[in-house]
């Protein structure tokens, strides 16, 4: 009877550990950093505004308005941050260590900038100092209007390009305003009249996949993702090369050493060096030149 009481005693001290334990790790699940980030573990490590703060943002976008620039005193530090901080709580620019957050924010601002770019060769300050220059594509050769079920084409209205990371056709207008609950469909003009909107949009699809079984651009650029066999026969490897599969397919990838796509790469070294973290950071698979695309198309089929 002793030795039962005895045992009974260690059971109940270890439960109570247990419990101890559980409960420390619970308080260790979420913190709370204010309107920024809140009720989530990433918000327990340093959050954007505290590593990446106004001037590296004037340095990255130094150009953007200037008086050529067309989307003069649109875009700022404020709405990128607004932006960003409904998606910091799921490891946006705060998952990993200060390296690795730092890293994708200058990988996803250097996709922006890429493709709001009007810096040219001979440009003043160079040809990578100019992002954030448009807001809107500026002369739309189509409407942009596919016949499409789900997200059908509002009459007299053009789904050309708009926004930090330009999203075209009326079907990702649709999905994007879907998830956003924001009417893009009926209302595309939103993303070049809101910049904090446009930053938003943008950081969705940097957030999303596409498809299911597909990872985002955020989880193969900070390691939450691995590839199969099949993903390493088609050379589809976790870097920022294969942020620009996810995001543009076969727009960009496996084509070889294209000019669109060294301009995104460009952009992204440049950022690095601006933030203090240096180009030799890189990380590898900086490319996707030799990638077999993960969704084939005939036109756009991402945003």
């Amino acid at each position: 009877m002793g030795k039962f009481r005895a045992w009974l005693v260690v059971l109940m001290v270890i439960a109570v550990a247990v419990t101890a334990v559980e409960a420390s790790k619970s308080k260790l699940k979420a913190c709370d950093k204010g309107w920024e980030c809140s009720g989530s573990i990433y918000c327990c490590n340093e959050t954007i505004s505290e590593y990446f703060v106004v001037y590296q943002f004037e340095n990255l976008f130094s150009k953007r308005n200037a008086p050529v620039a067309h989307a003069v005193g649109f875009w700022d530090y404020q709405s990128f941050i607004i932006a960003a901080s409904i998606y910091e709580p799921l490891g946006f620019g705060t998952a990993g260590d200060k390296q690795t957050k730092m890293k994708e924010v200058a990988a996803f601002l250097g996709h922006v900038g890429s493709k709001t770019s009007c810096g040219y060769g001979v440009a003043t300050g160079g040809p990578l100092a100019w992002g954030l220059c448009y807001n809107r594509e500026m002369s739309p050769s189509q409407d942009y209007c596919d016949p499409n079920y789900l997200y059908p084409c509002t009459e007299g209205v053009q789904y050309y390009g708009r926004g930090a990371l330009p999203v075209y056709w009326n079907y990702n207008y649709g999905l994007i305003g879907e998830a956003l609950k924001v009417d893009l469909l009926n209302h595309p003009e939103y993303l070049e009249q809101n910049a904090t909107l446009a930053f938003q949009a943008a950081i969705w699809r940097w957030m999303t996949p596409m498809k299911k079984k597909q990872p985002s651009a955020h989880d193969v650029f900070v390691g939450n993702w691995k590839p199969t066999k099949n993903d390493t026969l088609s050379k589809r490897l976790p870097g920022f090369g294969l942020t620009m599969n996810i995001l543009y397919g076969d727009l960009i990838c496996g084509q070889g050493y294209i000019d669109p796509m060294n301009n995104i790469i460009s952009h992204y070294q440049y950022y690095l060096d601006l933030m203090g973290i240096g180009r030799q950071f890189s990380g590898d698979n900086l490319d996707c030149a030799e990638q077999v695309v993960f969704n084939p198309s005939y036109k756009p089929a991402t945003t």
